[in-house]
């Protein structure tokens, strides 16, 4: 009789698991999702890279977004460093590098904590920023890390549009709904010796080419000390972001998926309530630990039925680190990472909180609202079976919007010059035939295309644009060459780009006809707008067919327009308001724009028809409900309508739109240029 009910209860666990898989792929992607997620950002990665010259700093991309999460919260870590400086850990390694063009750096970790280290110069540094962080201790001249850091980000708020803020190494922005951190680091070509014995640990997991392939990339450091350390101000931590970003894609998709669980729980049910500083366990820990538990084969099977076995074993070692007191860093064992953290009372609250959750058993999982669903759903219905392959659960317009929300992103910089640019779209053309790219790296490569080409057509312009001028006529067939080209890479709303070109070229007719075919696509009943979709229309008027064919019929999605560009003169003074408030963009809801452009050109050649134009302008911004206007971005549509009212005379009606503006979210940053806009109406005309 136990013998049977043991087996109920093992069959039930394992349907519960399958369950919980499910949802888990649903919440946090299917194994397709994911590659294409870290594809999509390894792509824009190497762009870049390949892209700066090399007096430019180097990047690598890691955090939760490089490794295939987009849950709330997800950052996305960017280490720079430069080319011109090297770290060594032994005088011998030296030989290997142009001590007149590279500063030569040492590692002195003989009065640090494990993890930390001291970085010593060992050749004099050109460079005025090493110059001014660092400090003489013992005769020597080492970097500070603290000196580093606030000088970093110093002059980040200086050249970044986004207020970037302390967050340990970091300085950290959000744009939208992620948060960046970016941490000026130092980088070594080899790998530490404190790490040595990680490699003599990888007899089973990761498998020795993977071993190899972390260990030839050596590490990087973060300007960051320790806490107990005798240098804490002056020390820098060792990272090995870019060997944990690689062991996270090595894992299969269960493996990755009790990861995310195990970030899913901390969030929803350990964390939840608690305040920032009592917040103990990080993301990072979780991490720590199944690492740890795959390495050391606690789970001889990762599976959709054992999924919730490995995250047990998981959790279960947490609490032991927690009751010791003892987190060890996967790479250094001996670097303790709760040592000054979780002690004392802290320590014990925390152990008497996961001490309470291991008591109810994996029913604790009940409170997570991501997957509570899901293990009810088995609970009533025990006798359903459960089909676990992840190609099955996503449908194709599902994934296609997931896609599209991947691609589609700008990803140049806002101060780009045409050099600049060149260096973009030779470099795409070398890596565009390599048969080493995926198929979602080949599309985002032609979504970078045509981001540059319009970039570069109006930049061209504005550095070229002289009346009656041979060089400018050039410049201009060449800027719509470009613009046309760039709308076969890109998406319905790319073709705006030409009928703005056009407008600002006081070609007003052949404006006229990209927005008129632009409205045409806009307006079929299965177009994707800002990743809002009809499932069944979508798939029924472009399923099966190729992703660049979908983009160019059935996706549209908000413009962006630079702040250093003069797209439409009726513009520019929001586009100066963003670029006062640290904002480098415009975001503007496709539709929104085309009514606008509508509006101006038929003012100078149809006056009849600007009026049916500016009805259709204002019926959307005063009644859609975030079909065609997300409500992020409902300022700049109360203030575009504003201007096309003021333009046409109805200067009451602008005012009201004005001030509907300055009610909304201030997304844009544009609201300097509204409160200017209600200054300048002419005030007897508002009564």
């Amino acid at each position: 009789m136990d013998t049977i009910r043991s087996s109920q209860i093992t069959k039930a666990i394992q349907c519960i698991s399958e369950s919980v898989f499910v949802g888990l792929c649903r919440k946090l992607g299917t194994s397709q999702l994911v590659t294409m997620r870290r594809d999509v950002v390894d792509i824009m990665e190497k762009v870049r890279n390949q892209v700066t010259t090399s007096d430019e700093d180097r990047l690598i991309v890691s955090g939760s977004r490089s490794e295939g999460f987009r849950l709330q919260g997800s950052d996305m870590d960017i280490m720079k460093w430069s080319n011109n400086q090297c770290v060594v850990w032994e005088l011998y390694q030296s030989q290997y590098y142009n001590t007149h063009r590279q500063t030569l750096i040492l590692c002195d970790c003989s009065d640090s904590p494990p993890g930390f280290t001291l970085l010593y110069l060992l050749s004099p540094s050109m460079d005025r920023y090493i110059q001014r962080v660092c400090v003489r201790m013992n005769n020597r001249y080492y970097v500070s890390s603290s000196k580093y850091r606030q000088f970093s980000l110093s002059e980040s708020s200086l050249t970044t549009p986004y207020n970037p803020t302390p967050h340990g190494p970091c300085a950290s922005r959000t744009l939208g709904p992620i948060e960046f951190d970016n941490a000026p680091c130092f980088v070594s070509d080899f790998w530490p010796p404190s790490a040595s014995s990680w490699i003599d640990r990888c007899h089973l997991w990761p498998q020795p080419h993977v071993v190899d392939d972390i260990v030839k990339n050596g590490c990087h450091f973060v300007a960051i000390g320790h806490k107990l350390g005798h240098h804490e101000d002056h020390e820098w931590r060792i990272s090995f972001s870019q060997a944990e970003q690689k062991l996270v894609f090595v894992m299969n998709h269960c493996q990755f998926l009790t990861y995310g669980l195990l970030k899913l729980i901390l969030t929803e049910i350990i964390n939840n309530g608690v305040g920032d500083d009592d917040k103990l366990l990080c993301s990072y820990h979780m991490k720590t630990a199944i690492f740890w538990v795959i390495q050391q084969n606690t789970i001889p099977h990762w599976c959709p039925q054992n999924l919730l076995g490995g995250f047990w074993v998981c959790f279960k070692l947490i609490l032991k680190w927690v009751y010791e007191g003892v987190c060890p860093n996967f790479f250094i064992p001996e670097n303790n990472m709760f040592l000054s953290k979780i002690c004392g009372i802290k320590q014990h609250q925390l152990i008497i909180r996961l001490s309470e959750l291991y008591e109810k058993g994996l029913a604790f999982l009940l409170h997570s609202p991501s997957i509570r669903s899901y293990i009810i759903n088995v609970l009533h219905n025990p006798r359903n079976s459960i089909c676990t392959d992840d190609h099955t659960l996503i449908s194709e317009a599902e994934f296609d919007r997931n896609l599209f929300g991947e691609i589609l992103p700008h990803n140049i910089s806002a101060k780009l010059d045409i050099q600049s640019c060149s260096r973009y779209l030779h470099t795409i053309e070398q890596m565009i035939g390599s048969p080493l790219l995926t198929q979602y790296q080949v599309l985002k490569l032609q979504n970078i295309t045509a981001r540059v080409l319009q970039y570069t057509a109006f930049k061209l312009h504005m550095e070229t644009y002289t009346p009656d001028n041979k060089l400018s006529y050039r410049a201009d067939k060449m800027s719509c060459h470009m613009l046309k080209l760039a709308a076969k890479f890109g998406c319905i709303t790319d073709m705006l780009y030409i009928a703005m070109y056009y407008y600002k070229t006081h070609r007003y007719m052949e404006a006229l006809s990209f927005v008129e075919m632009t409205k045409v696509k806009l307006a079929q009943p299965y177009v994707m707008h800002d990743f809002i979709i009809d499932t069944e229309m979508y798939t029924a008027a472009v399923g099966g067919q190729s992703w660049s064919t979908k983009m160019r019929q059935a996706v549209a999605r908000y413009v962006r327009l630079y702040n250093s560009i003069h797209y439409i003169n009726e513009l520019i003074p929001e586009l100066q308001s963003a670029l006062q408030n640290h904002w480098t963009f415009l975001f503007v809801p496709s539709l929104v724009l085309l009514y606008m452009l509508e509006i101006l050109c038929y003012r100078h050649v149809d006056t009849m028809r600007v009026q049916t134009a500016l009805d259709d302008l204002q019926t959307l911004v005063h009644y859609d409900q975030g079909q065609f206007i997300p409500l992020h971005l409902r300022d700049i549509a109360w203030q575009i309508l504003g201007i096309c009212q003021q333009v046409t005379g109805n200067l009451q009606a602008a005012l009201y739109s004005y001030q509907q503006s300055l009610r909304q979210k201030p997304y844009n940053k544009v609201h300097t240029a509204t409160e200017m806009r209600i200054q300048s109406l002419p005030m007897n005309s508002l009564n």
